[in-house]
């Protein structure tokens, strides 16, 4: 199992045999995503900096939104997160995702606005590997990402969404995330 994060909310998961995409961005994000394929490419919500799909090589399979599915051995659950779609603009309409893939289950929380409710907590289930937004602005703050990763007690945090150089989206950087965990060195 191999997790390759290309910058912002997108990682190549791979394993024997497949690969998941999460939410591959445009360039107008302020770089460019290098060539790679994958079997399925998953996105959080409609947002050019999330759901470049046609950048992943191979036909993978799309997934865009709530519900189970089983492609090349990997299973995906997708759970509504932001509230309900109805009240939402389609930018902000957000799936949080859990990849198994090898016995491994990765979340991957896309463009959360909020701390999770109860409810999606237990949909979730057990997290081996967390993916999370953590640079405020248009996501999760420091502190509410901190309070998500509280909740799910994962195995592994790896944060995304916060500022690199050449970026064009505001947000914040890591340091106030790592700060707010009480982490001194990262692996």
């Amino acid at each position: 199992m191999e997790i390759i994060w290309y910058g912002h909310a997108c990682f190549r998961l791979r394993g024997r045999g497949s690969a998941v995409v999460t939410d591959p961005f445009s360039a107008e994000l302020g770089y460019e995503l290098p060539r790679f394929t994958g079997t399925v490419v998953t996105i959080s919500h409609d947002h050019p900096y999330h759901n470049e799909a046609r950048a992943v090589r191979g036909s993978p399979y799309a997934i865009t939104g709530p519900g189970d599915y089983e492609v090349g051995g990997v299973f995906v659950s997708g759970i509504r997160t932001n509230g309900q779609p109805k009240d939402l603009p389609a930018s902000q309409r957000n799936t949080a995702y859990i990849i198994e893939i090898e016995g491994v289950n990765i979340c991957h929380l896309g463009n959360m606005l909020d701390v999770l409710t109860q409810q999606q907590a237990e949909d979730l289930g057990p997290i081996d590997v967390l993916l999370l937004p953590v640079g405020g602005k248009s996501t999760l703050t420091p502190a509410r990402a901190a309070e998500v990763v509280n909740i799910i007690e994962p195995g592994i945090v790896i944060p995304m969404m916060y500022r690199v150089p050449d970026l064009s989206a505001d947000l914040g950087t890591v340091t106030r995330f790592l700060t707010e965990m009480a982490v001194e060195k990262c692996e």
